[in-house]
């Protein structure tokens, strides 16, 4: 169950603009491993954002370039904020109606007296 003051501070931050929700994180870079030569291996790429109201953190390490893992890393914070945001609809009890009720006891006894006629063909 998420708070409700969690899904207060992802609704308000989802409302924000890149650059002020931006502000609101805490971004670290460190180097980024995998394919993509001495560039990549040399170079801290690999973008980290912390979101301190919500305590979301992401990370973006798959291209090469710091800005392009920056914007991929804000489009999975939002991504993330969202579903943090999201407020389940409320399920409400049900019962069946007496129709279904009847015709799904009428169709069992059917059932069960295929069945019994089939032991007396033996």
């Amino acid at each position: 169950m998420i708070p409700d003051a969690l899904r207060a501070a992802a609704r308000r931050a989802l409302a924000l603009p890149d650059e002020a929700l931006a502000a609101e994180c805490d971004e670290t870079f460190f180097i980024a491993s995998g394919p993509g030569g001495q560039h990549r291996n040399k170079t801290e790429t690999g973008v980290r954002l912390a979101h301190r109201p919500t305590g979301v953190v992401v990370t973006a390490t798959e291209r090469r370039s710091q800005a392009q893992n920056r914007g991929a890393a804000l489009e999975r914070l939002r991504a993330r904020l969202e579903l943090l945001a999201h407020e389940p609809k409320p399920r409400r009890a049900t019962k069946p109606t007496r129709g279904s009720r009847e015709r799904r006891l009428s169709e069992k006894k059917r059932r069960g007296v295929r069945k019994s006629e089939r032991s007396r063909l033996d």
